[in-house]
């Protein structure tokens, strides 16, 4: 299919000038309107002004440019037919070969704090769409262009063979109706924002990136980022290293959560999304080095999160030991240096913001939405002994407390100023969760606060936290028997806080 028309009308106007220079040198007629139309004139560029076309003035302030019969008469016309070719003729309406066309900058306008609805409105693209969707659905006959990162394939096809290809047509109308998808689902979301859950959900993703497999090899992978988004691991950018597997990104987006919530400098391991090691010190390289001392041996092959930029003393000590990735604010040049020399090892640069979005989890036929478990430190948890906690206990309490809310539960965490020392994870009996906990610490046990994700069903379980050497303990409180495992704290001499909120995390 040649191109001897082509509508450009662009919101995002990257590469565009480029474009249509060469369009214009091939002998390709332009036509365009509004802010594109003098961007091409400013550049020398021959432009035929949409109001030429239909012999109608735009109104309304620009909302209607382009929605006439002589613009999407040309555009939907099917050139296989007959009788299509005979309508155009007969009404006068010269056919259009090619569609370039982006829209308004919606997400970006209700990305600013203090935007007004009327603002946000007004950047609801009405013609953009129209005129998208006309060319997505007669690709047969029309190409559309969405994406400036096509530009060069669209000029390299009709450089070498005149036209674009029916297969090129195909997957540009695909990219345009994925376009014009997410535009949508970000305006239904945008006008829902008052609704938690609305009657039907509309989501939007990007594709980042292709992975090479899944959780597995034999399963097929892909990164895909929120439309829109501006925080969280999808928004890191990769210092180094080979390329991020399934498991790596999922990896790293448990210990960015997890290290953002740290209360004060402090560095997280994490092993199958499980944290192995969590410390908070007064220098990035000993909270490392305290978080390692949780789990050597579960560290090796995970994936260690920085709440501070990575400096060289830290780096060193990472670098000690194999690591997958490491995820960061920043890195200096030292520790780029330093990590560097490792081929392999994964660096990520990452913005200290995690987005409050909504939590998905896709089942058989289905998906199930919830709002985010939010930050959580104890601040108002309730001590329901009569043993008080003395200010260390009470600090640990608190630490341990946003270490568990990371775990998968069943969730036992025990630590010790401002380390966890033993971690006992995913197990279906808390009094296993426990045992487990106090097998990785061993003798650090001793003395140590202890955080469980929920609360205990029976006095068993704060029995094997105690035996270990817990001294204080933290949970949600809540059971039918909270009264026989006070008595238990009690008769232990432990003081043990209520906070009324379990952290499950399946």
């Amino acid at each position: 299919m040649a191109i001897g028309r082509a509508l450009i009308s662009v919101s995002d106007k990257t590469g565009i000038i480029d474009f249509a220079r060469a369009l214009d040198d091939m002998g390709v007629e332009l036509i365009s309107s509004g802010g594109t139309a003098s961007a091409l004139r400013d550049a020398g560029i021959r432009v035929l002004p949409v109001t030429e076309v239909t012999g109608s003035p735009e109104i309304l302030d620009g909302r209607v440019k382009t929605l006439h019969p002589k613009i999407h008469g040309g555009i939907l016309a099917d050139r296989r037919k007959p009788e299509h070719l005979e309508q155009l003729r007969a009404q006068g309406i010269d056919a259009i070969d090619l569609v370039v066309c982006n829209l308004y900058p919606f997400e970006q306008t209700i990305a600013r704090p203090d935007v007004a609805e009327d603002d946000a409105v007004e950047q609801i693209d009405i013609g953009g769409p129209a005129m998208v969707r006309a060319a997505a659905k007669n690709f047969q006959s029309v190409a559309v262009v969405v994406d400036p990162a096509r530009y060069p394939d669209v000029l390299d096809a009709l450089a070498s063979s005149g036209e674009v290809p029916l297969e090129m047509r195909r997957t540009l109308a695909q990219e345009a109706f994925s376009h014009t998808a997410s535009y949508d689902s970000a305006i239904a979301g945008y006008l829902a924002e008052d609704s938690e859950f609305a009657p039907a959900l509309s989501l939007s993703f990007n594709k980042v990136m292709d992975l090479r497999y899944g959780e597995n090899p034999h399963q097929t992978a892909a990164f895909y980022r929120s439309a829109g988004a501006s925080a969280g691991l999808a928004s890191a950018e990769q210092l180094h290293g080979k390329e991020l597997s399934y498991n790596n990104l999922m990896d790293a987006d448990a210990a960015w959560r997890l290290v953002l919530e740290l209360p004060s400098t402090g560095a997280a391991i994490i092993k199958h999304s499980n944290p192995c090691g969590v410390a908070i010190a007064a220098s990035l390289d000993v909270a490392y080095q305290r978080a390692l001392e949780c789990d050597r041996t579960s560290a090796f092959g995970g994936i260690v999160a920085l709440n501070q930029p990575c400096d060289a003393a830290t780096a060193e000590g990472i670098a000690e030991i194999f690591t997958e990735v490491v995820i960061a604010p920043a890195f200096d040049e030292a520790a780029l240096d330093t990590l560097k020399a490792k081929k392999n090892l994964r660096l990520l640069r990452a913005p200290t913001v995690v987005p409050g979005e909504i939590d998905l989890r896709k089942v058989t036929g289905g998906l199930l939405v919830q709002s985010m478990d939010p930050p959580d430190t104890a601040s108002e948890a309730k001590v329901v002994t009569r043993e008080q906690p003395t200010e260390r206990q009470l600090r640990d309490l608190r630490f341990a407390w946003i270490v568990a809310k990371h775990v998968k539960s069943n969730a036992i965490v025990l630590a010790s100023e401002g380390a966890a020392v033993g971690i006992g994870a995913g197990q279906m009996s808390r009094v296993e969760a426990t045992e487990l906990a106090a097998r990785r610490a061993g003798d650090r046990a001793t003395g140590t606060a202890c955080a469980s994700d929920a609360f205990f069903p029976f006095r068993d379980g704060l029995d094997a936290a105690v035996s270990a050497g817990a001294t204080a303990v933290i949970q949600p409180g809540g059971s039918v028997r909270d009264d026989e495992v006070i008595d238990a704290a009690d008769e232990h001499g432990v003081p043990m806080l209520f906070t009324g909120r379990r952290h499950f995390r399946h």
